[in-house]
């Protein structure tokens, strides 16, 4: 029972060591790991080594730590490593190339939008696919909630009959975290 106990108290220090991800924004290689330690802590329940096992985990998650850090450090190995965005839709239209190189169908595509509450590719100006798995997408302007600011301007145009802001689509564009994205795909 005591190695039951200290194999849980290890396990759980070195997932905590790690980073707190769920399974779905893990990396690759944090996934790996993760699957590793995992595989590894049953060992000593079946007879292995107990205090190896231990310091293999570790190794383990040091490996994990130092791939990290060099991904923070160096943008290439950042792609080499755990991959980057790859756009999916731009301007309302499917990149099929992009899906292709995925391996991803349209109803797929189609489903994870619904799941966000999407109900029409048409209305979507960008999407990507992120390195863990996820999509990341931007609604067309038209297509957008309104948001306090755009209320507070409506409501001053009403009541003063003057905009405090008028709306600059080029200015936005320019700073859009989909543009990277876009454009590092357009030289590849």
């Amino acid at each position: 029972i005591w190695q039951t106990l200290l194999i849980f108290i290890v396990g759980t220090f070195y997932l905590r060591i790690s980073g707190r991800r769920t399974i779905s924004q893990m990396t690759m290689p944090q996934t790996v790991i993760m699957i590793a330690i995992g595989t590894m802590l049953v060992d000593p329940v079946t007879g292995n080594g107990l205090w190896a096992t231990f310091g293999i985990a570790g190794i383990l998650v040091l490996s994990l730590i130092v791939t990290e850090y060099i991904q923070l450090k160096f943008n290439k190995a950042e792609t080499i490593i755990s991959g980057k965005a790859v756009p999916v839709i731009q301007n309302g239209t499917l990149i099929e190339n992009n899906m292709k190189k995925l391996r991803l169908t349209v109803d797929q595509l189609e489903a994870r939008l619904r799941q966000v509450g999407v109900t029409s590719i048409h209305d979507v100006e960008f999407a990507t696919l992120e390195a863990n798995g996820q999509l990341g997408y931007y609604l067309k302007p038209e297509k957008q909630p309104a948001t306090k600011e755009d209320i507070q301007n409506l409501l001053n145009f009403l009541q003063n009959g003057q905009s405090g802001h008028v709306f600059n689509q080029n200015n936005q564009n320019q700073h859009n975290i989909f543009t990277e994205t876009l454009k590092e795909n357009k030289d590849n």
